[in-house]
């Protein structure tokens, strides 16, 4: 019948199947992807970045005991108290990850920030001494502060303001910064004293050995151009540690957990804790911590947006990223629903560069992911089954392929190739790329006006690295511990 919807060989009307339904509603035609290749990018970051629903609760909690500060609860053990901050980390990242998905529409990963949650319990709550629920109103009050600058789109003027050789720096700096974490992780590159970080014992160390082979294996299915090759390698070497574990090759907890803690879901004693924060506080101290959040989770996040899309084909031929306020929102939302929920701040993560580089770029990547930390909540006892030296062969992966971007950068310009290569080196060896982010829009405008080009730096530019130097002072000054 004219007008009708046409039937499948299997009496499934094409233009009502799920497929289809997806397809249009993220648009894989125009981003030239499908649902197959969303799926295994989705897969592919939330491998990479599901450490953080084990690393997060870790870091948060705090064991009195042993002198460690974080959220300590009366009545609850700290494995209990674990145990809440895992549902919690797995909750925040969720709701922004819908929102990332339903809303931005952009292949991202979010979830609580390494570096800032550990801001958060050892200086916040341990050296300035400010109670946890402070420190979560704190929170609260940052992504609230973002969810206002992000409506009327105060962020993304900001991130304009970006010199084009930092912009093409940072996906070059987020490379090299993924490359030690990941090598870390795996135990190839390990602490020094003298050196600072040395070549591990690989021959000598089942971890390292199992890793250092599983990337090979990784990057020889990725330059076959097989289809998923990173999930594949890291699966495989998680069940490699796992057959190792129990043909008692190594001790058990070596290459694949011994155990599994229980889990604990009611966290309730957590919701709403922020509010009870801001009775008695010392509003110096208060405005210093939230300016700390806020400073380090802005850049983290517009760092990790422009390099990694920047990686995905992301950025227009000015080196912005179209409508960038949308999954800016993703990470404010997250923010201000964390800090309501007992989670410190939810940021963008920058694995999700392994997601991306296995063809990610809609919604619908950020929306497997949720799914799969929904199914994590299910199974939190399980979320630690995959090792982080085999997850983290992503991370390699992809750094070595990020490295590329460095080609767009004019080297033969000293205005472009001292804030370039200043972003590109601070990143790794401060392991932040917020700091990276700085390095290069302070010297940018220094560096021009030198060469003589004073008229092509903008107030916003001068503005921004005048706001780096104030934050710089703030933060290695002493000035957070000094005010208590």
């Amino acid at each position: 019948m004219a007008g009708g919807n046409k039937q499948s060989a299997g009496g499934e009307s094409e233009g009502g199947s799920v497929t289809t339904t997806l397809a249009n509603y993220f648009g894989f035609d125009e981003h030239g992807t499908d649902l197959r290749t969303e799926i295994v990018a989705g897969i592919t970051t939330f491998l990479a970045m599901s450490y953080i629903i084990v690393v997060n609760p870790a870091i948060l909690t705090g064991v009195p005991s042993e002198g460690k500060p974080g959220i300590v609860m009366q009545g609850y053990t700290p494995v209990e108290v674990q145990q809440m901050l895992t549902v919690v980390t797995i909750v925040a990242s969720v709701i922004a990850l819908l929102v990332m998905a339903l809303y931005a529409n952009r292949p991202f990963g979010l979830a609580p920030g390494l570096g800032l949650n550990a801001f958060f319990a050892l200086t916040v709550i341990g050296t300035i001494g400010v109670p946890w629920q402070t420190a979560l109103a704190a929170v609260f009050t940052e992504g609230v502060i973002f969810i206002l600058l992000t409506a009327v789109g105060a962020r993304s003027y900001v991130i304009r303001l970006f010199p084009a050789p930092v912009k093409y720096a940072i996906g070059t700096g987020i490379g090299f910064y993924l490359a030690i974490i990941g090598l870390q992780a795996m135990e190839v590159v390990v602490a020094d004293p003298a050196t600072l970080v040395t070549l591990g014992s690989v021959a000598s160390n089942p971890v390292a050995l199992l890793a250092v082979f599983g990337l090979f294996v990784t990057l020889a299915l990725y330059a076959r151009g097989i289809r998923g090759s990173i999930v594949v390698g890291i699966v495989l070497t998680t069940v490699l540690g796992y057959l190792a574990t129990v043909a008692g090759f190594v001790d058990p907890g070596v290459l694949f957990p011994s155990t599994l803690p229980s889990a604990q879901y009611d966290i309730t004693p957590l919701i709403g804790a922020f509010l009870s924060g801001f009775a008695n506080v010392d509003a110096f101290v208060f405005s210093l911590i939230v300016f700390t959040f806020f400073f380090v989770d802005f850049f983290d996040t517009a760092g990790t947006l422009v390099g990694v899309g920047q990686a995905g084909g992301f950025l227009d031929e000015d080196g912005n990223f179209p409508d960038i306020d949308k999954p800016l929102m993703a990470d404010a939302v997250g923010t201000t629903a964390g800090g309501m929920i007992g989670s410190s701040t939810v940021t963008t993560f920058v694995e999700s560069a392994t997601g991306v580089e296995e063809g990610g770029r809609t919604g619908m990547t950020a929306l497997v992911i949720a799914a799969l930390f929904l199914v994590a909540l299910v199974i939190v006892p399980f979320a630690a089954v995959i090792p982080q030296y085999a997850s983290h062969i992503a991370l390699v992966v992809v750094a070595l392929l990020m490295l590329r971007n460095v080609v767009d950068i004019e080297w033969d310009n000293i205005a472009h190739a001292i804030p370039a290569g200043l972003t590109i080196l601070v990143m790794p060896l401060t392991y932040s790329i917020a700091y990276g982010i700085a390095a290069g829009l302070i010297s940018y405008p220094i560096t021009k006006t030198a060469v003589g080009e004073f008229d092509d730096i903008s107030v916003g530019q001068w503005l921004i690295a005048a706001a780096f130097v104030v934050y710089f002072f703030v933060r290695t000054s002493g000035m957070l511990q000094g005010a208590m």
